[in-house]
C-alpha cells in the first residue's frame, strides 16, 4: 500500500479504512522483520558460535599450544611477545584433605665410607601427586638425612625417577590426565573444572605442559609401534580432516591425522594388533610417501588418487575395500529407494557372509573357501553391474556408484588369492572413531606441532584397546618406567609385552 500524500484520502471514512488498511500492513512488516531477525540470529549461531562456544574455542587453542610448546622441549625458558621471559604459574600447595601415602627410602643403617653407624639429621619430603583410579592421593617420599657417628659423612637415598623431572604430578595422575583428553575427549580446561571441585586447583596451563612433556617422553614407544605396523606383511590405511587454526589470522584449515594398522588376528595369527598414527598439515601425496618410506607389502586402503605413487613404485601393493563399494550403493537407496541398489547391497552381503565362515582360519583354508565361494559371487556381481550399467543415465548417482565399483572391484581381487588379506579397510576405519568423536569436543587441532603430540598418544591409547589391556594400568606403568628404560630395549614396554 502506498502513502504518498497525492492518494491519501480527505474523507473521513475513506481516511478511517485506510489508517486501518496501513496499520495492518505495518503489523505485518514487523512481524516479518522479526522473523527475519530471528533467523539471522541462528545463522550467526550456527556459523559464529555463542560467545560461551567462542570463550571454550580460545580455551583449547591456548591448550594446545602450550602441549606443542612444552613438547618440543626449549632449552631457554619461554618468553613473551617482549622478550621477557615468562613466569612460571605459581605452584600451590596440594589440599590437606587428599590422603598422604608415605614411602620412606632410607639411605641404610651403615656408611657407605668407613662402615660406622648412621644417626638421623633431618628429612626430606617431596610432595607427588597420584591418582589411583576413583581417588586422588599423595604419596609423600621421605629421604632422611643420615650422619655417620665416625667420620660425619652425610648420606641420603636419590630420589627415584619421574615421568617430569622436579614437578609434582606421578605417573597415575598422569595417565589418567592422558585418557581423560584423548580418549574421553576431555579438554584440559575441562579437567581443571573437574579437579577443582575436588578440592584439586591446578591450572590449565600447568597441565598443558605436563601432557607435552609426557607426549615427547613418549615419542620412542610410538616410534617402536611404527616399526612394528610397517614389519607386516599387509597393513591397513586411511585418513580423517580435523581443523587447524591457520597462525595470524584466526581463521582454520584443513590438516589431516593418518592411521596405519596391522592387525592379523582375522587369519588365526597370534601376532598383536596395533595402530600407528601420523598428523599432517595438507592431504598432499608426499604425506603417505614420507610415512611409508621402506614399507614393501600389501595395504588396504580407498581410493585416494595421490597412493598412485605409491603403488607404482612396485614395493606397495593395492587392496581396495568393498565396504566403500557397498557405503556407495547403501546412500543411492537410501534416497532413491533404488531396486538396482538394493540388489547390489544384497549381492555384497554374500560376500561377507563368507568372510564370516572364513574369520580366524588359517591363510590356506581362507583361501580355498574364498575360491570356492566368494569368487563366483564377485565374477556374478561384477557382470551384472556391467549390464546393468548401459540402462542408466550416466549422471545419475546409481550410474556413478557402478563405475566406482567396477573400478574398484579390479583392485580387489587381491583378496582372493592371499588369505592373510581382507575384503575391507574396515579395520582403519575403526580407528578413526576416537579421533572422529574427539574433534567434536575440540573443534580444531591448535598448530602443527600439538596434532604431532597427538598422533603420539592416539598411537599408545588405539594400541592398547586393540590389546585389551587397561589403558590407566599400562600407561602408568609404563610413565613408571620409561625414564630410567634403556631406549634399545623400548619394545618391552609396548602392550603386548606389558600384557605377558
Amino acid at each position: 500500500m502506498s502513502n504518498s500524500p497525492d492518494i491519501i484520502p480527505s474523507e473521513p471514512v475513506e481516511l478511517r479504512e485506510f489508517t486501518v488498511g496501513l496499520l495492518a500492513e505495518l503489523k505485518n512488516r514487523d512481524l516479518l522483520i522479526e522473523k527475519l531477525r530471528h533467523q539471522v540470529a541462528g545463522q550467526n549461531t550456527h556459523r559464529f558460535g555463542s560467545k560461551v562456544e567462542g570463550i571454550d574455542q580460545l580455551q583449547l587453542r591456548l591448550e594446545d599450544e602450550e602441549v606443542a610448546e612444552a613438547a618440543s622441549a626449549p632449552s631457554e625458558p619461554p618468553q613473551n611477545a617482549d622478550g621477557d621471559t615468562k613466569a612460571k604459574p605459581k605452584r600451590r600447595p596440594l589440599p590437606d584433605h587428599l590422603p598422604r601415602v608415605e614411602q620412606l627410602l632410607s639411605a641404610g643403617d651403615a656408611c657407605t665410607d668407613c662402615g660406622g653407624a648412621l644417626r638421623e639429621l633431618g628429612r626430606d619430603t617431596t610432595d607427588e601427586l597420584e591418582y589411583v583410579p576413583g581417588r586422588f592421593v599423595v604419596n609423600q617420599i621421605i629421604r632422611p638425612r643420615m650422619a655417620c657417628k665416625d667420620c660425619e659423612c652425610i648420606s641420603q637415598a636419590p630420589m627415584p625417577s619421574r615421568p617430569i623431572e622436579k614437578g609434582i604430578p606421578g605417573p597415575g595422575f598422569l595417565a589418567h590426565v592422558l585418557i581423560n583428553k584423548y580418549m574421553d575427549h576431555l579438554p584440559l580446561y575441562r579437567q581443571v573444572q573437574i579437579f577443582a571441585r575436588e578440592g584439586l586447583h591446578l591450572d590449565r596451563s600447568t597441565l598443558a605442559g605436563w601432557v607435552g612433556k609426557v607426549a615427547a617422553l613418549l615419542q620412542p614407544l610410538a616410534e617402536a609401534i611404527k616399526r612394528y605396523v610397517l614389519a607386516g606383511q599387509a597393513i591397513f590405511a586411511d585418513d580423517t580432516p580435523v581443523k587447524m587454526l591457520a597462525p595470524g589470522n584466526g581463521k582454520t584449515k584443513t590438516a589431516r591425522f593418518w592411521a596405519y594398522g596391522r592387525d592379523e588376528r582375522p587369519w588365526g595369527s597370534k601376532t598383536s594388533p596395533a595402530a600407528w598414527y601420523q598428523f599432517t598439515p595438507d592431504r598432499k601425496g608426499i604425506r603417505p610417501n614420507e610415512h611409508l618410506k621402506g614399507y614393501q607389502g600389501w595395504m588396504h586402503a580407498d581410493g585416494y588418487a595421490r597412493f598412485e605413487e605409491l603403488y607404482r613404485s612396485g614395493k606397495v601393493k593395492e587392496i581396495a575395500c568393498m565396504a566403500h563399494i557397498r557405503r556407495k550403493f547403501v546412500d543411492v537407496f537410501k534416497s532413491q529407494g533404488s531396486h538396482v541398489a538394493e540388489q547390489a547391497i544384497q549381492r555384497i552381503a554374500q560376500l561377507y557372509a563368507v568372510e564370516k565362515e572364513a574369520r580366524g582360519s588359517p591363510p590356506d583354508q581362507r583361501v580355498a573357501l574364498r575360491q570356492q565361494k566368494a569368487k563366483p559371487i564377485l565374477d556374478d556381481l561384477e557382470s551384472w553391474l556391467q549390464s546393468e550399467l548401459p540402462k542408466l543415465s550416466g549422471k545419475t548417482p546409481l550410474a556413478n556408484a557402478i563405475r566406482y565399483a567396477l573400478t574398484r572391484m579390479k583392485r580387489l581381487r587381491g583378496y582372493l588369492d592371499h588369505g592373510f588379506l581382507e575384503l575391507d579397510n574396515n579395520t582403519a576405519e575403526r580407528s578413526m572413531r576416537g579421533i572422529a568423536i574427539g574433534r567434536k569436543n575440540y573443534m580444531f587441532v591448535g598448530s602443527e606441532r600439538g596434532g604431532k603430540s597427538a598422533a603420539i598418544i592416539y598411537t599408545l591409547m588405539e594400541t592398547a584397546k586393540l590389546n585389551n589391556d587397561d589403558p590407566q594400568a599400562w600407561l602408568t606403568d609404563v610413565l613408571t618406567r620409561i625414564a630410567d628404560h634403556k631406549i634399545n630395549r623400548t619394545d618391552e614396554l609396548l602392550p603386548w609385552n606389558y600384557k605377558r
